[in-house]
């Protein structure tokens, strides 16, 4: 600390597992250096690590030599062996990609080969009747099996994270319910005003997601993006209809979009969530489907890069928004891969919203993007598979940390 002038040496705004797996790791890198973490829920993990389909990625979709690609397979074998030291509740249970067209197989193949290129273990083409072997209920003329993907609960992750930020540093907390308003800079120090306490601190870590921009305008930094919020529900089958469903059954995505398409999800509560749809969201925070809030959506719809990302998927766009309204619609989409489904199996489940960065051009930003202000860094941009890869995020900000903020004793990978 400086002459008594700063109450922490770091604050890291946002108490999700992105921002907590970044405290943790700096605590384990500087365990002299003071902490806060600033959440403005009244729990943590509130928001997109609370509402994911708590997949384990084995990052098999991204493109080779990425940040997502080289921090998914990373941080998801670090985050299995987290759980298993920790006892959080998780299982390497694998899953299929099916093809039910013809018209999919090229982009099948295409996944394949990124597969190999990003060196998933185990991943393996199988044939209809393996397809049938694995899933019996499920439908397809070619798939993937991907061994190595599985399932855990991430808000467990997060609140581990979170008990071990306090328990290993020196001093550090863990603040709920504290919204960030504003900075009053001043040349030694920040002060940052929450909705409760105002902290002292040297330096700035945001990891605040669908408010990310946000606070990184208020901080004097321009994102050079847009968060654009999209919502995704889930239904989930019915007690009779689990049996056919065993695992994870995923479509082949639209090599176009950022989304994974409606999938089925076994959770390690031996629950059956199908989904999610994409569909733009009226509230960064908006989990019904009605939800609505105005500044939100005037920051969504007068910013030129979402009307140009509005202009080019229109047809798609529309195609989810009527889904996300017709409970029919969204029962076709889940038949492709299980057509003995019926509407009498499904019910409606949860929403997740998904902060996504979107550029000028229109077009959504699809690897991690971070910001560095004057004593600040800013994620502003980290999708799926954010969560599978936290841990490895949390060391690639860590490593940021120690060169931009020059902190002691500390050695930045090259």
């Amino acid at each position: 600390m400086m002459n008594g002038n700063t109450d922490f040496d770091i604050v890291v705004i946002g108490g999700g597992i992105v921002g907590l797996a970044s405290a943790y790791k700096i605590t384990l890198s500087h365990p002299d250096i003071r902490i806060a973490v600033l959440e403005k829920e009244d729990k943590l993990a509130a928001h997109q690590t609370g509402h994911n389909s708590g997949v384990i990625h084995s990052g098999l979709y991204y493109e080779p030599g990425s940040n997502k690609a080289k921090t998914c397979t990373k941080g998801r074998k670090e985050l299995v062996a987290f759980a298993k030291k920790h006892k959080i509740p998780h299982e390497i249970c694998g899953k299929i990609i099916v093809a039910t067209a013809q018209k999919e197989l090229a982009n099948l193949e295409r996944i394949y080969n990124k597969g190999r290129e990003n060196q998933i273990e185990g991943i393996e083409k199988i044939s209809p009747e393996q397809i049938k072997e694995i899933e019996p209920f499920c439908d397809g003329i070619a798939g993937i099996r991907v061994p190595c993907t599985g399932i855990i609960d991430f808000v467990k992750v997060a609140q581990k994270l979170a008990e071990l930020i306090e328990t290993k540093g020196n001093g550090n907390q863990v603040f709920t319910g504290h919204e960030v308003k504003s900075f009053d800079k001043h040349d030694f120090y920040t002060k940052v005003l929450t909705s409760q306490d105002d902290f002292s601190t040297k330096y700035v870590i945001n990891c605040a997601g669908l408010q990310s921009d946000r606070i990184a305008r208020a901080d004097g930094v321009e994102p050079g993006v847009r968060i654009v919020p999209f919502r995704g529900d889930y239904y989930e089958l019915n007690e009779a209809a689990k049996e056919k469903v065993k695992g994870l059954i995923y479509p082949v995505p639209d090599p176009a979009l950022p989304f994974l398409g409606v999938h089925f999800t076994r959770t390690v509560e031996d629950t059956i969530e199908c989904g999610p749809n994409a569909v733009f969201s009226f509230k960064r925070e908006g989990y019904g489907k009605t939800d609505f809030n105005l500044t939100d959506t005037w920051d969504s719809l007068s910013y030129g890069g979402t009307l140009k990302m509005f202009l080019k998927n229109f047809k798609y766009g529309m195609s989810e928004y009527l889904r996300a309204f017709s409970r029919k619609r969204f029962l076709r989409s889940l038949q492709r891969l299980i057509p003995s489904l019926r509407d009498e199996d499904i019910r409606p489940l949860k929403s997740g919203v998904r902060a996504q960065a979107i550029g000028r051009n229109g077009k959504l930003v699809d690897d991690f993007k971070i910001e560095r202000g004057k004593k600040s860094i800013h994620v502003l941009n980290a999708p799926s598979p954010a969560a599978t890869a936290s841990l490895a995020i949390g060391e690639y900000i860590n490593e940021i940390a120690a060169e931009h903020f020059k902190l002691k004793n500390s050695k930045v990978k090259k």
